[in-house]
C-alpha cells in the first residue's frame, strides 16, 4: 500500500531550507512549522499575506485562548524566523512581542526527599536514570540521549553531546552513580535490552532511546510513591543538584560549567534557595544589644 504524502508548498520548503542552513534541530524545525501552520489556520489564507495588524490580532487570540507564556513566546520566536528570514519582511513583527514572565524560585528537594524519590523509582532503569539527573545535574533530554560510550569511568565523567544550545560538555560522574550504572548495565544486558554501543536508557524498542515523556512520568510516579508533597519534575532534580552543591560550598563558577549555563546570573539564582548557606549567615540584628522582655 502506498502512502499519500502531503505535498510541501514552495513557501514551507523555503522555510525548511532556511532552518536546515542554520542547523536548527529537528524538534525546533517541527515546532516552527507547526507555529506557522497555526497562524495559517487562524488567518484562513496563506501566511505570506499577513499584515502587521494580522499578527497583532493573532497574538491577542493566543492570549485570549489562555496559551501559556512559554508557548506564546515560542510562537513569537517561530514566526519571527519565518517573517524575518524566510520572507525577508521582519517589519511585520513590529506588533508581536515576547511576554516576559516573572522569575520564580525553583522547587528544591532536601537530600532526604531526593533519597525517597530515587528509592521509590519504578525499577532499576528509572532509578538509575533519575540518579543521573540528580547526580550529574542533567536535563531530561540529556539523560535520554546518553549512550553507553558517554560514560567514561577512567576520567569519572559523562560526555553530554549536543545539550541545550547544541553544545557538548562534560558532567561529573560520582563513584556511587558509576556503581548504579554498572548494575543497570548488567541487568539490561542480561535481559537483552541494551545493544552494543547503543542507548544507555533504551526505550521499549532498544533501537530507540527512552523518551523524555517516559522519564518524566517515572519521576512523577516516584515522587508520589515517596510521599513528596512538592511539585516535582525531572528538572527539580537538576535544581536540587545545583543547590546542594552550592550548600557544600562548591564554587558557583564550577556549578555553572557543570550545568552548562551560558550566563553566571542564571546559576546565581540558586544562591536564593540554598537554605543551608543562608542559615550560616548571621543577621546584623544579632549584633545589636536588644533588650527583649519575656511575655507576661
Amino acid at each position: 500500500m502506498t502512502r499519500n504524502h502531503e505535498p510541501i508548498s514552495p513557501l514551507r520548503q523555503r522555510m525548511i531550507e532556511d532552518m536546515s542552513l542554520r542547523k536548527l534541530s529537528p524538534k525546533t524545525q517541527a515546532d516552527y512549522v507547526r507555529a506557522v501552520k497555526n497562524l495559517t489556520r487562524f488567518l484562513g489564507r496563506s501566511p505570506d499575506t499577513a499584515t502587521a495588524e494580522d499578527l497583532r490580532r493573532y497574538q491577542l487570540h493566543l492570549v485570549d485562548s489562555d496559551v501559556t507564556r512559554p508557548s506564546l513566546n515560542a510562537a513569537v520566536t517561530a514566526l519571527r524566523f519565518f517573517f524575518q528570514v524566510s520572507l525577508g519582511r521582519g517589519e511585520l513583527m513590529a506588533k508581536m512581542s515576547h511576554v516576559h514572565a516573572p522569575r520564580t524560585l525553583p522547587v528544591i528537594l532536601s537530600a532526604e526527599e531526593v533519597t525517597r524519590v530515587l528509592e521509590s523509582a519504578p525499577g532499576l532503569k528509572y532509578k538509575t536514570a533519575l540518579s543521573v539527573a540528580y547526580g550529574a545535574g542533567l536535563r531530561a533530554s540529556e539523560v535520554t540521549q546518553l549512550k553507553i560510550g558517554d560514560i567514561d569511568s577512567a576520567r569519572m565523567s559523562i560526555r553530554v553531546e549536543q545539550g541545550k544550545g547544541r553544545k557538548d560538555r562534560y558532567a561529573m560522574l560520582s563513584p556511587t552513580l558509576l556503581t548504579l550504572l554498572r548494575a543497570w548495565w548488567c541487568e539490561a544486558r542480561a535481559r537483552g535490552k541494551m545493544l552494543p554501543n547503543g542507548w544507555l536508557f533504551p526505550g521499549q524498542n532498544p533501537v530507540n532511546p527512552m523518551s523524555t515523556r517516559q522519564l518524566n512520568r517515572a519521576c512523577h510516579a516516584a515522587a508520589q510513591a515517596g510521599g513528596i508533597d512538592k511539585r516535582v519534575s525531572l528538572h527539580t532534580l537538576r535544581h536540587s543538584f545545583a543547590t546542594h552543591l552550592l550548600e557544600q560550598k562548591v564554587d558557583i563558577r564550577v556549578i555553572q560549567v557543570l550545568l552548562g549555563h551560558k550566563k553566571l546570573e542564571t546559576t546565581a539564582l540558586y544562591s536564593q534557595v540554598a537554605t543551608r548557606t543562608l542559615r550560616e549567615v548571621n543577621s546584623p540584628l544579632e549584633h545589636l544589644r536588644l533588650q527583649i522582655r519575656p511575655p507576661a
